[in-house]
């Protein structure tokens, strides 16, 4: 039983791996607005009923690898060693990012979604869903409540400059990025957030009265 459960779940992830590569080809040969759900059923040979099955619609086809990075970044916070802080959690998991051999196609499909607005608005508004992560794992370096404000706002900070990172593909003189390159933008970032997480563990004098 469990082995035809396995064989059915690795059947399941090749179909939606296919749906997904035949989409993003067809993305970058014809541009993501002129591409229809047909045209992606018949490449991927499936009928468009199945890639409802898997995808509710064609945005999340595009951004088919978030669900599975934003799940990892939760393993990575919940599982973060002993004395690591969040900041610090995430500064590893953005690095690692870049460990991943990027193909033609991940760079045609950065470039579709910068250069669309509407687009480059979904992407943001998926990447500020990773606040909901990252405050609480902040909360718990403060000793505060899960509704303080201090770490939404870190977390908000922090998701802002993921974003810069993510939209900026490229390093110096046009180059695609190594992991020296994103250290040497995320590492003052991280730095500066500290610097404020820091000061808000510190001790407040007392007023002078």
């Amino acid at each position: 039983m469990n082995t035809e459960l396995g064989l059915r779940e690795r059947k399941k992830q090749r179909t939606r791996e296919t749906i997904a590569r035949a989409a993003r080809e067809l993305f970058a040969e014809r541009g993501y607005h002129d591409t229809t759900l047909p045209e992606i059923a018949e490449a991927a040979d499936v009928s468009t009923r199945t890639i409802f099955a898997y995808f509710p619609s064609k945005e999340d086809i595009l951004f088919s690898d978030f669900p599975v990075m934003k799940e990892a970044l939760a393993q990575a916070l919940a599982e973060r060693p002993e004395g690591e802080d969040a900041l610090e959690t995430v500064r590893k998991f953005i690095l690692s990012l870049h460990e991943y051999k990027r193909d033609d196609l991940d760079e045609k499909m950065r470039l579709c979604i910068e250069s669309d607005e509407t687009l480059r608005s979904h992407l943001r508004a998926r990447l500020a869903s990773l606040e909901e992560l990252i405050a609480p794992a902040i909360a718990k370096d403060l000793d505060a409540a899960e509704d303080d404000l201090r770490p939404q706002v870190v977390a908000a900070s922090l998701t802002a400059a993921f974003n810069v990172l993510t939209e900026r593909g490229e390093g110096p003189r046009g180059k695609p990025k190594t992991e020296d390159d994103v250290a040497a933008q995320i590492d003052p970032i991280i730095t500066f957030l500290r610097g404020g997480l820091d000061a808000l563990k510190a001790p407040r004098p007392a007023r002078r009265r």
